[in-house]
């Protein structure tokens, strides 16, 4: 576990960042044909910077550029063990400037330095180095055939992706998107989140450094609709991946109809729910979990367990043992290292949490909320993205399993029970990308994530899936006959 810093300390790095403020274009930071753009601290409300944004003008530049670079070969058609070695390069580059990195995540999204720290930074290095290690460890195919020909089926990289990021976890969906996306030989332009550039950009930095060639690896700063919508509608982008909103997700299958039928890869909303049977087992083990499902990244986390469907039976137990878990879990200054709560991610969408409850106060930090609520309550139904956790008492086992059910998500759940072909049995029933037992989480980087339903669409992050998705597959035919002989087969 990573040595964590003082309170003191966090803060003198974060006083002395010097963080990029331009698009990384053809490996050089060049200022963008937009606007300024400020970048602010939500703890604070004190910008951090102005960033140079892109328009469509450098959208143009950017696919040309990595068009170019893939065309050329640069990286596409490299060894596959080169690959993986630039990457590692790179990995060895985020740790040795993880401060830094954990830093600018926490002062420019409001997440506590302790989750930068152990989780998003350690994990988003270990994603890039599993898809740089599987990249050639990976085999293509032959198919059975008969005795007069051979028939090859390959992966060829897709060409330029366009990978559109959210604002909850920065550095940690760049490695989900960038890891398979480099690995397989793509060239990559990223469009982070308006209000979490900045880790992008220094990752793109530090990736130029380690070898990666011009125009593999570039970033666009900028809203959606001057950098985000010209992305999804090129005519030269082949695939879009985009972890966000349910909404904005729609608008790229849109896109790509509009345009050239580009691959698109969806990973999208929840309201995902933590089934807790009458038959659970140490419920303070149960307590642990839901706590930390529900209330971890403040709820704003697309697998947060913000429905927990509770037996009637064990339900009084349960929320005694929860309510104790919460005390533990201090909200305040994302740079305090005893903080397990920062902010949420600015006013517009403190606005919205807020709306779905009462008496909060103000100001950007919410404290976890309760909510006892029937299974057709708008909170109950609604992606809230807070640290809201609304509870729903079932009467059965098999009725806790149909309010699990009844959403438009499908993206992750949990189940409870101490009788295993119960909860085997319920987390077959569950229609979720993901259905942890006893335990809550997304899995591990070597299993794909994503979700049924209006969760997801395309593909999975992580996992050998995700490499499947960022390349084309090819059937190549080989007729062994010999052509004199006449028994040619097409």
């Amino acid at each position: 576990m990573t040595d964590l810093l003082t309170h003191a300390e966090y803060q003198a790095i974060a006083d002395s960042l010097d963080p990029p403020r331009s698009p990384f274009i053809d490996g050089k930071f060049q200022r963008g044909a937009g606007p300024m753009m400020p970048t602010t601290n939500p703890a604070t409300g004190q910008e951090i910077t102005q960033i140079s944004t892109a328009t469509t003008q450098d959208v143009d530049l950017a696919v040309a550029k990595a068009r170019e670079a893939f065309d050329q070969g640069r990286w596409s058609k490299l060894d596959p063990a080169q690959r993986k070695d630039v990457l590692i390069r790179l990995c060895k580059l985020m740790t040795r400037n993880r401060r830094e990195l954990a830093v600018m995540e926490s002062v420019e999204a409001g997440k506590p330095i302790l989750d930068c720290e152990t989780i998003d930074i350690p994990e988003a290095i270990d994603c890039i180095k599993w898809h740089a290690e599987a990249a050639d460890k990976i085999y293509d195919q032959t198919a059975p055939t008969g005795d007069g020909a051979i028939a090859m089926i390959t992966r060829e990289p897709v060409g330029v992706v366009a990978a559109v990021l959210p604002w909850n976890f920065p550095l940690l969906m760049l490695a989900w998107k960038i890891g398979p996306a480099l690995a397989a030989g793509c060239s990559v332009i990223v469009k982070p989140a308006e209000q979490t550039s900045l880790t992008a950009l220094r990752v793109a930095e530090l990736a130029y450094e380690a070898g990666l060639p011009r125009g593999v690896f570039q970033v666009l700063p900028g809203d959606g609709p001057s950098v985000g919508e010209p992305l999804g509608r090129h005519m030269d982008v082949d695939m879009v991946t985009f972890t966000g909103s349910t909404d904005t997700g729609r608008m790229f299958l849109k896109y790509a109809a509009d345009s050239n039928l580009k691959k698109v890869v969806l990973e999208c909303g929840g309201k995902n729910p933590a089934v807790v049977f009458d038959d659970a087992e140490n419920l303070d083990h149960v307590a642990e979990h839901v706590v930390n499902a529900a209330f971890w990244n403040g709820g704003q986390n697309c697998s947060a367990a913000s429905r927990l469907i509770v037996h009637a039976s064990v339900k009084d137990s349960l929320m005694d043992k929860i309510t104790a878990r919460l005390r533990d879990w201090k909200v305040g200054d994302p740079l305090d290292p005893t903080t397990h709560i920062g902010t949420l991610i600015d006013a517009d969408h403190c606005a919205k949490v807020r709306s779905y409850l009462d008496n909060v106060g103000a100001g950007p930090f919410v404290a976890p909320q309760i909510l006892h609520v029937a299974q057709d309550d708008p909170r109950a139904r609604d992606e809230i993205f807070g640290p809201v956790l609304c509870v729903i008492e079932a009467s059965s086992n098999d009725e806790a399993v149909q309010i699990a059910n009844d959403t438009s998500y499908g993206l992750a759940a949990s189940v409870f029970s101490g009788e295993g072909r119960a909860a085997l049995r319920a987390a077959r029933d569950i229609k979720a990308g993901t259905v942890t037992v006893n335990c809550y989480g997304e899995g591990s980087i070597a299993t794909p994530f994503g979700g049924y339903k209006h969760s997801g669409f395309g593909g999975r992050d992580n996992g050998l899936h995700a490499h499947d998705q960022y390349t084309e597959i090819k059937t190549i035919w080989v007729d062994l006959n010999d052509p004199a002989d006449g028994n040619n087969v097409g």
